[in-house]
């Protein structure tokens, strides 16, 4: 059997397109884009293109782009940036029990350093309470930090309504979009966000490159300090290859997208229906409709994820128990025990997340192999606790 990858949430192959665009980069077209001759002004050239093109994938203003290493250092940029630009005056932060570790870190960093905190939970669908979010607003907040779309269960957040709330109170809003940008349509030009971050490797480009879409106007300070590159918005001479990949991924993305959106969702959705067909004792955690077109987060009841993580990667299918970055971590899902799932239940689950490289043909496969090792896993299970009672 061929291997299946199932877990482009968690990263996605580079396209063919992509790493063709980006070779010149690595040898004839090698120029410093800082330099003013022949060698830096191609260059410059073809990153200025780039930033074309991941402008018009959110449809921004090219200025507002600033090229970074990835979502992580776009996230703390945005929200350390924000911290150090509204001062102490202005102290109160608002996020969610359920974004991806760098947000929740880098709050819990100004923490420590003083800063107020709230962050709120959600709903047995993921959902944001919308009346709590406006209720936990006070004179002091500054800043509110939501992401797009969950990384582990797909929940998409009212964006507009956070926007349109942030903004009547001048609060800098941030929109963690890593995992929705290619996935979904995003409208940086219509949308009330103050900042909004891209990773490259979750859309078809290389690892170790993003970006950051700072509202013209927004005050930001760099987080990383040197020359003036990125508009004197991020220091360190560019990563050329990356931001030419992040451009052309961007660009397929683009010309793609509604296309790819009804393609993966269907497959998606027969997945689902195939799993509940077949397999007993199932639950599909998050909303049923508010969600990302590629992702289904799904708990098998008296299962041990380890072994059927274990046992799919045996046969070449790819999936994952939740966020890479949080794999090697023992402990329970953070977002799924925000969602009111027990240890138990939070354990047995797994993600499925699809993109573009997948076929019927992967889901097909994949729903007659899962049945019969769910049976085999908890009937080990079952032998195992009628062991114990004897």
């Amino acid at each position: 059997m061929k291997n299946i990858y199932l877990d482009n949430n968690a990263t996605t192959p580079v396209h063919e397109k992509v790493l063709e665009a980006m070779m010149p980069f690595f040898r004839e077209a090698f120029g410093n884009p800082s330099s003013i001759h022949w060698a830096g002004s191609t260059v410059k050239k073809a990153v200025t293109t780039a930033r074309e093109q991941v402008a018009s994938l959110v449809n921004c203003s090219p200025s507002e782009v600033v090229f970074t290493s990835g979502g992580s250092e776009s996230i703390n940029t945005a929200i350390k940036g924000t911290a150090a630009s509204r001062g102490k005056e202005l102290s109160h932060c608002i996020t969610t029990m359920v974004e991806h570790p760098a947000v929740f870190n880098s709050f819990q960093q100004l923490k420590r350093q003083g800063f107020g905190l709230s962050c709120l939970g959600v709903d047995r669908d993921g959902m944001l309470d919308l009346d709590e979010l406006k209720s936990t607003i006070t004179e002091q907040t500054m800043m509110i930090s939501v992401m797009a779309a969950n990384n582990e269960t797909g929940v998409l957040f009212p964006v507009k309504e956070i926007g349109e709330l942030a903004a009547t109170r001048g609060i800098s809003f941030i929109f963690d979009s890593v995992q929705a940008i290619g996935k979904i349509p995003l409208d940086f030009g219509t949308l009330p966000v103050d900042m909004l971050t891209v990773s490259g490797h979750k859309l078809h480009a290389p690892k170790g490159i993003g970006a950051l879409i700072v509202r013209s106007g927004v005050r930001l300070p760099p987080l990383i300090l040197g020359g003036p590159q990125e508009n004197n918005r991020r220091a360190g001479t560019e990563n050329v290859s990356g931001i030419v990949g992040l451009g052309k991924a961007c660009e397929i993305a683009r010309n793609d997208l509604d296309y790819e959106i009804v393609r993966i969702r269907n497959m998606r959705n027969a997945l689902e229906q195939g799993i509940i067909e077949r397999i007993p004792n199932v639950k599909i955690n998050g909303h049923m409709d508010k969600r990302l077109p590629n992702t289904l987060n799904i708990s098998f009841k008296e299962v041990y994820v380890e072994s059927l993580l274990t046992d799919l990667n045996r046969i070449g299918i790819a999936v994952s128990a939740g966020s890479a970055c949080s794999a090697e971590s023992r402990e329970v899902s953070r977002v799924l025990t925000a969602l009111g799932l027990d240890s138990t239940t939070a354990r047995s689950s797994i993600r499925f997340s699809l993109g573009r490289e997948n076929s019927q043909e992967d889901i097909d496969t994949v729903i007659e192999v899962l049945p019969p090792i769910i049976e085999k896993i908890r009937n080990e299970r079952q032998s195992q606790l009628a062991k114990r009672k004897n």
